[in-house]
């Protein structure tokens, strides 16, 4: 179910919502948003908690609850969170290659501030003969040169990292029975679907470091049990894979049968090498295979809305190498998450069939994953034109109630 409306106005019935996943505004101003510019911490934190007090109050007690955040203001809305009743549970933190650092050039400013404004024909030209016109093709380096002495050296500097990382706040309502086991059995909620997110692996052979091997093992258990599978599921792990970490990583788009520059899965096992597993896993490969790995698909985004016009997404700034470049698309959006990705985090939290409430729904993409994964679920969004794009990304799915 789609509500229009403001999320701090929930006509939901209490103790009816099984868990919460939703991407809130971060208080950064992103792109110039109104929706996400707020004048300081008090107000965001503020604003943040009177909405996570009403979504605390429709949801069972020990239901789940993932809030996405960038690590600059994860700490604000972690407040939001707390103030608001939740308990903090963890962080789940997300890599992925994507970002582009929105960076301020500390040479080019000294070099303004003097009154030498370096010229962007230079760069357009030098982008238009590298690359093609429209900055397709990639990226490159090479700058203006600075025009002043103090700007020479300063040369080289800036006032932002490249963002590859994202949080997802893993909180919980509080309990009303005295244990987890007694909670969920009354609710449906309190635990972790463990199972359903365990990260996949080779089929499970014998474990080392048991003295004697399996030999030693099948004594110690009570015969030659070595082909009986409860017993080896028991004795060296889990046949449907790792236990889930509060890392996931996610696929460049552009990563298609093998890993494009830049992905982080493939960043990670290039550092890591080869490991061998001794222990539950006869396995080897690189580090990523410990822990999710999202394959985004770079259509997704426009999936269902073909009839719409392409809009720029992505703001080009000042300085065209650092500042990312013109992406068109139909979902005009701009922080668009991995339908994969969502999946993942809505099966960890939620029971089967369970409702998932998202209370700045956007365009829609926890709706879509929620749906395609077999859940239900209710979203909740203010602005007409992303009313309009989840409607139609969702409508193949279920239909939609207002």
């Amino acid at each position: 179910m789609l509500i229009r409306g403001d999320a701090r106005f929930l006509c939901l019935r209490e103790n009816s919502v099984d868990s919460m996943v939703t991407d809130p505004p971060a208080g950064v101003a992103f792109m110039g948003k109104k929706w996400d510019t707020v004048r300081n911490r008090e107000e965001f934190v503020g604003s943040m908690r009177q909405v996570f007090r009403e979504c605390l109050e429709v949801l069972k007690p020990g239901a789940h609850a993932l809030v996405w955040a960038l690590p600059r203001t994860s700490h604000w809305t972690t407040t939001a969170l707390e103030d608001a009743g939740f308990e903090i549970r963890d962080v789940i933190t997300h890599h992925f290659g994507s970002g582009f650092p929105k960076s301020l050039d500390v040479s080019k400013a000294i070099d303004r501030a003097a009154g030498h404004e370096r010229t962007s024909d230079y760069e357009l030209n030098h982008l238009n003969r590298t690359h093609g016109k429209g900055f397709g093709g990639g990226r490159t380096t090479e700058q203006a040169p600075p025009a002043t002495d103090a700007a020479k050296k300063w040369h080289g500097w800036g006032t932002r990292l490249k963002p590859a990382s994202e949080h997802w706040i893993l909180s919980r309502a509080p309990l009303t029975e005295s244990t987890v086991a007694s909670n969920v059995l009354k609710f449906g909620t309190g635990g972790l679907n463990i199972d359903a997110s365990r990260i996949e692996s080779e089929p499970i052979v014998y474990a080392a470091g048991c003295g004697g091997g399996k030999n030693t093992v099948n004594r110690m258990m009570g015969g030659n049990r070595e082909n009986d599978a409860e017993f080896r599921k028991r004795a060296w792990g889990h046949r449907t894979g790792r236990w889930p970490a509060n890392l996931v990583l996610s696929h460049s788009d552009e990563c298609n049968g093998q890993c494009a520059p830049g992905c982080p899965v493939a960043e990670l096992d290039r550092q890591s090498g080869n490991i061998k597993t001794r222990t539950h896993y006869d396995d080897n490969g690189g580090a990523s295979r410990f822990f999710y790995c999202a394959r985004p698909s770079s259509a997704e985004r426009n999936e269902g809305l073909e009839h719409r016009t392409r809009k720029i997404t992505t703001k080009l700034g000042p300085n065209p190498w650092t500042d990312g470049r013109p992406s068109m698309n139909r979902n005009h959006h701009p922080t668009v998450k991995s339908v994969a990705l969502m999946q993942w985090l809505i099966r960890l939290i939620t029971p089967p069939r369970g409702l998932v409430l998202d209370p700045f729904f956007g365009s829609g993409t926890t709706g879509k994953a929620a749906t395609e994964a077999g859940f239900r679920f209710i979203g909740i969004e203010r602005e007409p034109e992303y009313v309009e794009i989840a409607k139609e990304r969702v409508k193949t799915q279920i239909g939609m109630a207002f």
